[in-house]
This record gives C-alpha cells, structure tokens and sequence, in this order.
C-alpha cells in the first residue's frame, strides 16, 4: 500500500459498525465488523493546500464537507474491512495530490476545416431540398 502523505494516526478516527454483509449467516448479524473510517482533511497538516482545495472542489459520494468519510463492509473480517477503508482512503488522497496535468491549446488542422465545411455544405443541401415542391403547371 503506497502511501502518498504521512497520515498521523490520531488523525483518523475508525468506528466499527454492524453487519457487514456477504457470507457468514448469524455471525454477520452479530459481531460489529464494518469499518467507518473518517478523516478530517482540513485540519490534517500533512496535506498541502492545494490537494485540500482540489479534495474540496471533489464532487464524491466520499467527501462531506471538510470531511472523508469511508465505509467498507464487503469482508467478513474486521481486519479486512480496515485494511480495505484505509487503501481507499490512501487512493482517494493519492489521485488528489496529483497536480492536473495543463492543457495546451491547440489550432485545428487545415484539413479538419475543410472536412467541417465540406460536411456543412452537404448538410445545406440536404436540408434546402426538404422545401415544398412547386408544381409546373
């Protein structure tokens, strides 16, 4: 599990939350071993600014206002619930610490604008012959 920031422990905090669903019958039912992981990412000092403003300007299911919150309950075992809400946690922080890549503006080629105009001149003809027919009398 590669770790982008150093995260301090005392900065998640974990509740163990039941069922967890898939196989198990009445076990599931009765031990408490879904994970709900959540993190405080504006006020963690291992993030930079940036990756806090693009962890903010996120639009995920994950993300409730300055907070991360991330339930995993498709393991029977606790453990395997914990490990798999912190690497989604670390895959979340990864991807926003990832400065976007710039897009470089580009001219459209001479061929391209002959394409779009052959195209727009084959479209006027069609739609000009969708007119009434006169009639010669």
């Amino acid at each position: 599990m590669s770790i982008p920031v150093e995260i301090v422990e005392s900065e998640l905090n974990e509740e163990y939350i039941r069922p967890a669903s898939g196989p198990g019958g009445q076990h599931v039912n009765r031990t408490a071993n879904s994970v709900r992981l959540s993190f405080n990412f504006m006020s963690s000092h291992a993030l930079n600014e940036n990756t806090k403003l693009r962890l903010s300007a996120t639009s995920s299911a994950n993300i409730n206002g300055d907070e991360i919150v991330i339930v995993a309950k498709e393991y029977r075992s606790l453990q395997a619930n914990r490990e798999a809400a912190r690497k989604r946690l670390f895959a979340l922080l990864e991807t926003a610490s990832k400065e976007p890549r710039k897009r470089k503006p580009t001219k459209a080629t001479k061929a391209s604008k002959e394409r779009r105009l052959a195209k727009k001149a084959q479209h006027s003809t069609i739609k000009a012959m969708r007119g009434k027919v006169k009639s010669e009398e």
